[in-house]
């Protein structure tokens, strides 16, 4: 596979950021009589106030605007057993190195976002894309359409690598190349994607001298 950038997902993909996820979403659902596993199953790759407003329906836009902000907080303050994934720090600090340009695209908020990749380590990138720049979250293409605007690349010219079948079919949507990793089999868009890993040290990346990048998996 050829590209000339990468769209990162953060949450899954470079951090693991699991069981503080699981510890405020559980707590949440406690506080609303539903079940962990129906929050979990939802959840995941999607912005929070996507899933408030799905598990608050007929509720009033200020209530779940209140929910938001105090999950926000808990979530943004409770960065205890994050870590970065296997592969993570030493891909990006190639992709540098290399000067592939990369950005993390991510359906957090800024404090959570932002907490989360303090907390790991992660090499900074010069475009952090967040929940608060697009209208619709994944896995409507806003997002990583902006990511590769903010690149100054054309979306299918970008690799999206997610974690999550929303942030799959958000990457195929946008038109851009997708690299699956620990997508659970069966996931919807999970046949259209180019590679489907267990852990990005799965991928080797070289940039050529005409400027394009080629995505090959390891031997």
């Amino acid at each position: 596979m050829q590209c000339k950038g990468f769209l990162f997902d953060l949450d899954g993909t470079l951090v693991n950021s699991l069981p503080a996820v699981e510890r405020a979403w559980c707590s949440w659902a406690d506080r609303f009589g539903i079940s962990h596993d129906e929050v979990l199953n939802f959840i995941h790759g999607k912005q929070a106030i996507t899933s408030l407003r799905h598990f608050m329906a007929g509720a009033s836009e200020a209530e779940i605007a209140a929910e938001f902000t105090r999950l926000e907080q808990i979530e943004a303050s409770d960065t205890d057993g994050i870590t970065p994934l296997p592969g993570a720090i030493e891909l990006l600090q190639h992709l540098d190195e290399s000067g592939i340009p990369w950005a993390i695209v991510t359906s957090g908020s800024v404090p959570v976002a932002h907490a989360r990749h303090r907390a790991t380590g992660l090499p900074m990138p010069k475009v952090f894309v967040t929940a608060e720049q697009v209208k619709h979250g994944k896995p409507e293409p806003d997002a990583y359409l902006l990511g590769a605007e903010l690149l100054g690349l054309a979306p299918e010219t970008c690799v999206v690598v997610e974690d999550a079948a929303a942030g799959v079919l958000s990457g195929l949507a946008a038109g851009c190349h997708v690299i699956a990793v620990n997508v659970p089999p069966g996931s919807p868009g999970l046949e259209k994607v180019d590679f489907s890993l267990t852990s990005l040290e799965a991928i080797s990346v070289a940039k050529q001298h005409d400027g394009i990048v080629s995505v090959e998996l390891k031997a």
